[in-house]
This record gives C-alpha cells, structure tokens and sequence, in this order.
C-alpha cells in the first residue's frame, strides 16, 4: 500500500488517527486514518482527489491532490484556537492594516496603545460569521513558513467580509488584542511609524528577530533552519538537530529557505492585564516585543519624544535618518540587512548621527529581506563558538564585524546568565547623579526571568581586540561568570558621530525598575540628542 503523504498541525508535529477521505471526481469514496508517523498509507488508481480531514480538536479541511505524487504529500492541519496577526504588520500613521484573526468561537478586538501605561484606543467590536465555526482560519498544505498562512483569504473574497483598521497619528507600538466569550486571550503588535519624522529621537523594533524566531509552519532560523524534513516530528529531543548534537548545531549548512513574515507570533503575545512594571514570564517574551516595550514605555515615563519604527521599515527607506540626531536599537536585534547595516555606519561615521545600542548580540546576521520573506545568511558553521564560527560573528563573515559599528561583538561567554555591572570609569558624564563609585556593582533589578540576576545577561557583547574602535571608552562590565560580562563602552566617530553600547538584551528590561540604569540611559540620551 503506499504512502500518500503526511499529517501534522502548525509546528510540523505529526497527527494520528485523523479521518481522511478521498473523494474521486467519478464519486467513489476511500476512507483511511493517518498513522502515528502522521502517515496516510492508501492505494488509489491515478488521477485528481478531494481529501477531506477530520479531527477533534482541529480545524477540518478539503484538500485537491493529484495522484500518484513523486513525494509524499504534506498535509497540514491547524489546532483550534485564538490566534491573529496584523498584515502589513508594520505600516505609517495613517495607512491600513488587516486583522487577520483565527478563533473557533465569535471573539471581541481591541486596539491599545503600548506606553508606560497601555492605551485603550478603539474598539473594533465583535466577530463572527452566520455559519459554523466561520471564522476560523485554514493553514495551507506544504511548508508554509516560506510563503504564508494568507489568512483572510480563502473565503473573504467580498468586501463586505474584509477587516481593515487604519493607524493611529500617534507613533508607537500597538496591540490589538483579542478575546472570547470562553476565556480565550491573544494579543499581537502593529508598529506604526510617524506620516513624517516629528521627534529627534527615532527607536527601532527588532520585527525582523522576531520574525527569525518564529516557528509557527514548523520552521524558524533556530528549528528546521534550512528545510523542513521530510518526515513530522513525533518527539523533539529524540529527531531535531538542536537537540541531538553536542554543539547545539543547527546552521550547518550550505543554504536557508526563506522565513515568511506571513504567520501569527505566538512569542510576541502579551496578556492585556499584563503591566509594564510586571515580571516578563515565559522564555520568548524577554528578548523580542514585550522586552522592547519596557523600553518604549520607560521613555515615554521619562518624557523622552521618540518616534518608533520596525526594521523592515528601515530597510524599506521608510526611516530616513537625515531627519533625526538619534537612533536607538535596543534588546535583540541580532538580524540586520546590509543595506541596514551599510547606512546606519554611514549615517554614524560620515553624517554626525549617535547611536545607542541597548541590547545584545545585535547585529550579528546578514539577512535579505524581499517580497514579505527573510532568508538569513547562517553560513555553513559548525557552531557559534569562535572555533566553528572561523570568524567574529556571522555579520563578519560577510560584511564585516559588527563592533566597527557597536563597538562590541557578541561571544558565548556568559550566555545565559545574568548579573550586575560593575564600574570602570565611574568618574564619566554617563554616570552622572547615580553616586556610583570605582568599583561599584549596578544593574541589579530586572523583570527579566529567564535568566534573573541583572542588566548584564541572557547573551552579551565584549570588546574585539580586532575590531572595536581604538579611541572607545570602556565604562563598565558585567560580573557575568567565566569573563561573560557585556562591556559598556562609548566612542566618538571624527564626522561628530557618536556611540553608546551596553551589549547585553537584559538591559531594557531593568529600565522601569532599576534606578541607576534609568539615570545611565537619560544621561546619554540628553548628552546625544542635544
């Protein structure tokens, strides 16, 4: 009997015992059950079959196939739920994005604005459709992690159906938020970017991390990096690359199919309830959205004016940096484009713009960005310590090492942990009002709970003897374990540019609880975007 092709659901984990039903154009019916690989194992006679599946507590579906196949078909499913996502997930104030939710319920939508204290800015109401389950979503067969879910489009061709909300005026991070009558709660972020620059502060979101770090299709640049397997996964720790080499290999190979910015962020979610000054709980949230948020909110608490930008939007031209005198990255912002890259040191170098880099391990990855898709240039390494990297960073092995720029480059010590920094140069205008002496520990509160312990941690950046500025000015380093700490450092450029890094994701998320690290970075914000 051969095999026809697989089941599995979102994450490519195989389905057993889904009903499956061919149904032939002549009106003959054979009925099968997928078997624990998730296989679907029949003998059919060649030509063209509507396959129908059923399975409690999954979405059912039709599929068209035609037989015999040269591989086996991939079948996929999508779990019932409360999902969503905005498409485009980034836009100006002004223009249009679609809702694209999947509930298997009527659900209510939110739109808030995420500052120091969140925002309800409208309500979009309630949604549901006259027929059963109508608005629940379908995912396509295949791997769609490279060309999308493309929800809200297979019945929503009328109009009258579309789900469009237009942006606020305000710049900033948004959150629609979603709910049912059964308790159910999802939320995901729009960034909305100014119509035009009207701040001297710009901040930039780190969508393109978020994006490699999502996994929803079954892949994300960290699971199934460079292809889809064959076969489902039936357990993690037993079949995936990750897992099952010594070095926690997962990049060794020659080339990377594209990641889709079409797909829901399961990572990105924030419970409504949820407060700034809140514990960030759960291992995604600390280095992606909900961390940046910290900042964002933190700054609006300071009065600091910003406007608020995605990376795709810099890369896109729509952030142009001539209008502004600061730029600042923040948390994880490890995927970066060369023409990101190539402009950014530019505009530092040559045209007098500051940089402040609030994160770690930032700009560490050449990445191309093109057509909604991200395809990330690992290269074929053995692993991400310095012997199987060959060089600084991915970025180096292509561009250049990012510490040209940053100042510092990310290494694997100390990864993981988290501590305080202590000073080296306390007697420097960033420590000014904080008391701080030589010597002295700082950093110490954080809402950061996957690696607890202070503003230096989760993954941090060090000094390159090879590629730092020699004219950098080392403030402070982390007390992280086996010399793991991130260097605080700042550097002049001779246009009158000027750069700020502390090299390390936990620092964002000490801002609106720690009181030191909220006076270093007003210091250097007051001092860079005079």
């Amino acid at each position: 009997m051969p095999l026809v092709g697989y089941v599995s659901d979102e994450r490519y984990v195989a389905i057993a015992d889904v009903a499956v039903e061919f149904l032939s154009a002549r009106g003959e019916s054979v009925a099968t059950h997928s078997r624990a690989t998730g296989g679907v194992w029949v003998d059919l006679p060649p030509g063209d079959y509507d396959v129908v599946f059923q399975k409690a507590g999954f979405g059912s579906k039709r599929s068209r196939v035609t037989l015999p196949t040269t591989q086996p078909l991939q079948f996929r499913l999508l779990t019932d739920g409360l999902l969503g996502y905005a498409w485009p997930k980034c836009v100006r104030s002004g223009e249009q994005s679609e809702f694209r939710v999947h509930s298997v319920e009527q659900y209510h939508l939110e739109l808030w604005r995420y500052g120091w204290k969140k925002e309800l800015v409208r309500r979009l109401g309630w949604f549901d459709e006259h027929g059963p389950r109508a608005v629940m979503q379908i995912v396509p067969d295949g791997d769609y992690s490279q060309t999308g879910v493309e929800w809200n489009k297979t019945g929503y061709a009328s109009l009258a159906l579309k789900q469009f909300t237009t942006a606020p005026e305000r710049s900033g991070l948004y959150y629609f938020h979603a709910r049912t009558n059964s308790g159910r709660e999802f939320g995901f972020p729009w960034v909305v970017a100014p119509a035009k620059p009207r701040a001297k502060t710009a901040v930039l979101l780190s969508n393109i991390t978020w994006n490699a770090y999502n996994n929803f299709g079954g892949r994300s640049n960290y699971i199934h990096a460079d292809e889809l397997p064959p076969t489902p996964t039936i357990n993690a720790r037993q079949e995936l690359k990750r897992y099952i080499d010594d070095r926690h290999q997962t990049w060794g190979c020659p080339q990377y199919l594209p990641l889709s910015f079409d797909r829901p962020e399961l990572i990105n979610h924030i419970d409504l309830a949820e407060q700034i000054t809140d514990p960030i709980e759960g291992r995604a949230a600390c280095h992606i959205a909900p961390a940046e948020w910290r900042l964002l909110g933190w700054m609006e608490r300071e009065g600091f004016d910003h406007d608020v930008y995605s990376e795709t939007q810099f890369h896109e031209g729509v952030l142009d940096l001539s209008q502004y005198k600061l730029l600042i990255i923040s948390t994880h912002p490890e995927y970066w484009t060369r023409t990101m890259y190539e402009r950014l040191k530019r505009w530092v170098f040559e045209e007098g713009g500051r940089l402040m880099y609030l994160g770690g391990n930032g700009v560490n990855c050449e990445v191309d960005v093109r057509d909604d898709r991200l395809v990330c240039h690992n290269g074929n390494i053995s692993s991400l310590w310095a012997e199987g990297i060959g060089a600084e960073s991915r970025m180096a092995k292509r561009v250049e090492s990012e510490a040209n720029l940053l100042g510092v480059v990310f290494t694997m010590a100390g990864i993981m942990t988290s501590a305080p920094y202590r000073t080296i140069a306390a007697d420097h205008w960033v420590f000014e009002g904080t008391g701080l002496k030589e010597g002295d520990l700082f950093g110490t509160e954080s809402l950061h709970k996957r690696c607890p312990g202070g503003a230096s941690g989760h993954e941090t950046d060090k000094i390159s003897p090879l590629s730092s500025p020699k004219n950098l000015a080392h403030l402070a380093k982390g007390t992280n374990p086996d010399e793991g700490g991130a260097d605080m450092v700042l550097f002049d450029t001779p246009a009158g540019g000027r750069v700020f890094s502390v090299g390390s994701i936990t620092w964002p998320s000490c801002l609106p609880v720690d009181e030191n690290v909220s006076k270093i970075t007003a210091n250097v914000i007051r001092r860079f975007a005079e």
